[in-house]
């Protein structure tokens, strides 16, 4: 294994075990802005309790999403010291954003939220909610914005020659409004929202299936579940648009995606199937004849550009891609149904007495997660071999003094740790889900 393999095995196991926070935070501080709305509106005191109760679960993702997502960034100088300086000018624009308008503003609040339920009064601790909650998603804004300029880069040009060229940002609000960053962005929302929604419900469900905090349940349930139909939906829409991005600036990816290969042909949209890049095809494979083509311009006859397009060199890893990008499809279409299958138990006043339904809603709390994760990996992958879309290659960004077995070394290590953080965070997670709510919100009284 070489050092370039492994210093991106390195980026994706942190990246990946840090994004099963920050989605989970967005969404759940989303939900706590309408559970807390929600009692001071009718002085629900089961609002009040949910609201209680999922503080504490927000503070406990809110920090083991800090300590593990600290680790990305230090890769930047060490493993990825020539990216670093390509791009420093403008992701370090976008990073420092985030710290200062994301960061610090939910951090800033959420003592607030969570100790100052008997220190300030009711619309105080409503207005730390709601600045929690958008910290939590600029946060994700900003981090958009930089990952986006790697894909549509714009705002900048480069400077200097040979090994020291690199990015110097021109225009600060191109750099931000960069091809891809709102469909991005909106996608992003609308995966964190998903994740907080069907934790919620997974909790919720859990509980009714062994009898336990039945109106807390009932009406943490009802609460997000609204969210994750709406969410779930929306997700559908939001990637439809960021597929017509990627077909503008990133043709190569979009050709991985669905596994098309001939540029003089319509693409289809596949459910499945195994593409053979020898063979120039996809194997095994069903699916919609014409789809892609009618999705991206509205004529099933339109020829899409494919991978021959491409030099071999200049090509994504097709089946990875195309696989990751199908099953977090698959998946996203299941909870889908999921969601909507439940509102039409609630419209039918029959939601909590299914319990094959309940059964399902337990595990569903992964669904999200997966989803965010293929997702990730397929928009990526999707851009190799860049680390910037036609400007910077992954090869070129790699530090130059950084051994293969330091870098393992470091996987190693870093393995360890988040299997321990990973253990820390199920065993806390537990602890207060067992509890459960009248224990979490026990003390104290909240002024009126």
């Amino acid at each position: 294994m070489d050092v370039l393999f492994l210093s991106r095995l390195q980026f994706g196991l942190t990246i990946s075990f840090h994004y099963i926070f920050p989605p989970l935070s967005i969404g759940l501080g989303l939900l706590l802005v309408f559970m807390e709305a929600t009692y001071l509106k009718t002085r629900n005191p089961v609002f009040l309790q949910m609201t209680r109760f999922w503080a504490k679960v927000f503070g406990l993702v809110f920090a083991i999403g800090v300590a593990t997502g600290i680790v990305m960034e230090f890769q930047f100088g060490t493993n990825w010291a020539s990216y670093s300086r390509f791009v420093g000018d403008v992701f370090g624009t976008a990073l420092a954003a985030e710290g200062i308008f994301a960061f610090f503003l939910e951090s800033g609040f959420l003592a607030v939220l969570l100790f100052g339920w008997d220190r300030v009064g009711p619309k105080t601790h409503f207005f730390a909610t709601v600045m929690v909650a958008l910290g939590a998603h600029f946060s994700a804004v900003w981090i958009v914005v930089a990952n986006s300029w790697q894909q549509t880069p714009a705002g900048f040009h480069l400077v200097g020659n040979g090994a020291s060229t690199r990015a110097e940002l021109t225009d600060y609000w191109a750099m931000v409004l960069n091809p891809s960053t709102l469909t991005r962005l909106s996608h992003v929302f609308m995966g964190a929202w998903q994740a907080g929604a069907f934790f919620v419900l997974s909790v919720g469900a859990w509980y009714l299936l062994r009898r336990k905090h039945i109106p807390f349940a009932q009406a943490s349930m009802k609460t997000a579940l609204v969210l994750a139909a709406l969410a779930s939906v929306l997700q559908l829409v939001t990637g439809s648009e960021s597929a017509k991005v990627v077909a503008a600036y990133q043709p190569a990816k979009l050709a991985a995606l669905e596994g098309h290969y001939d540029s003089s042909a319509p693409a289809e949209i596949y459910l499945f199937g195994w593409p053979d890049d020898a063979a120039q095809k996809v194997r095994f494979g069903v699916g919609i004849p014409g789809g892609l083509s009618w999705l991206l311009d509205g004529d099933a006859s339109r020829p899409v550009t494919g991978l021959s397009s491409f030099q071999a060199d200049k090509r994504p890893p097709v089946n990875i891609v195309f696989q990751a990008y199908h099953l977090m499809v698959a998946i996203g279409m299941g909870l889908i149904g999921l969601s909507w299958l439940g509102l039409w138990f609630w419209r039918r006043g029959t939601l909590f007495t299914h319990r094959w339904y309940l059964k399902l809603l337990v595990p569903s709390v992964l669904g999200p997660q997966a989803d965010n994760q293929l997702g990730w990996l397929a928009a990526e992958v999707g851009r190799q071999p860049y680390i910037v879309y036609n400007l910077l290659e992954t090869s070129q960004g790699l530090s130059k003094s950084v051994t293969a077995g330091e870098v393992l070394a470091s996987i190693l290590m870093f393995s360890a740790v988040y299997l321990l953080l990973f253990i820390l965070f199920i065993f806390l997670l537990d602890d207060k889900i067992r509890q459960g709510p009248a224990r979490a919100g026990s003390t104290g009284r909240r002024r009126a």
